[in-house]
């Protein structure tokens, strides 16, 4: 499921960012802290109010991001099934 986030980000060993932050230790970490890369003001702000991505905040983002952060630089419109989202989420957390 993550081939659909590879277009964007990167992870891993060696990974860099792209269209979209590195993903390593995403998960558990403030919104915004990757300090190579140009985040939006909004998520700026979400960052700086308390937005951490825990495992319920990743849920509700992947399904829907402009729902968690309205103007995230981030177009994809999200994943539709709840078991892909789980996937994902545990292929991050693979990645701390």
């Amino acid at each position: 499921v993550f081939k659909k986030c590879k277009a964007c980000h990167d992870i891993g060993e060696d990974a860099k960012n792209k269209t979209g932050p590195v993903l390593n230790g995403i998960v558990g970490r403030a919104a915004a802290q990757n300090p190579d890369f140009k985040y939006s003001d909004d998520m700026k702000a979400a960052g700086e109010a308390g937005l951490t991505w825990d495992e319920e905040t990743l849920d509700k983002y992947l399904k829907k991001p402009k729902d968690v952060v309205p103007k995230t630089k981030m177009t994809f419109a999200g994943l539709r099934k709840e078991d892909e989202i789980e996937d994902v989420i545990a292929y991050l957390k693979t990645f701390e």
